[in-house]
């Protein structure tokens, strides 16, 4: 995700607060011991940072697979699971 950021050549306002949780991710794992839910944290804060940026959605989606592997928050799907959509209109 870094390379993909770093290449990226258009001047994004959030940027900054997506390498500083790229970063806070990093340094989580390397330390051997991190927790699901702050893991899910960074992940929001980097896709809501990043999200519309479709050039980045791959790098994003690698990421997401990522942290879904340390597990699952309660009451939230795994990554792997589908997401149900809005209700149909109903008539």
């Amino acid at each position: 995700m870094w390379r993909e950021l770093a290449a990226y050549p258009v001047e994004l306002p959030d940027r900054t607060v997506a390498e500083e949780e790229l970063a806070a991710l990093n340094a989580m794992t390397v330390s051997g011991a991190p927790e699901a839910p702050r893991l899910h944290a960074s992940l929001l804060l980097v896709a809501g940072a990043l999200g519309s940026v479709s050039a980045l959605a791959p790098a994003l989606a690698e990421v997401r697979d990522c942290i879904g592997r340390f597990g699952a928050l309660p009451g939230l799907p795994s990554p792997r699971e589908p997401v149900d959509g809005p209700p149909g209109p109903t008539g």
